[in-house]
């Protein structure tokens, strides 16, 4: 059965940081892309940051580049999103995805999906 579980959202202050985790399990890890995207109140759901399977290739979101880091222990499988300078724009529920072999981030090119951890930024 394959899963992917999120951790480690919560309520910090603007300024602050957070590092979220998403362990996968049923699946060979390193043969997938991981994403992460989020999903704020009354909006789409949006890519933050993804990394590719080989090469370990990273892609930002502008809105988070220079604030936001992805990376990935396939030893552990598990990807992480570290998340400094956090903004009130960021609030919003995190997801984790996977796409087999992806190169493309996009909702749509995703092959799994957890269930999201809640991240809110107060001002």
């Amino acid at each position: 059965q394959v899963q992917q579980v999120e951790s480690g959202g919560g309520l910090v202050q603007a300024g602050g940081s957070l590092r979220l985790s998403c362990t996968a399990s049923g699946r060979t890890f390193s043969s997938y892309s991981m994403g992460w995207f989020r999903q704020a109140p009354g909006k789409e759901r949006e890519v933050v940051a993804g990394v590719r399977w080989i090469g370990g290739s990273t892609y930002y979101a502008e809105s988070v580049k220079g604030r936001f880091t992805i990376s990935r222990d396939n030893a552990k499988n598990t990807v992480y999103l570290q998340m400094n300078s956090l903004q009130p724009e960021d609030t919003a529920v995190y997801y984790c995805a996977a796409s087999f072999h992806g190169s493309r981030w996009y909702a749509g090119a995703m092959d799994y999906w957890g269930e999201g951890t809640l991240v809110t930024i107060s001002s």
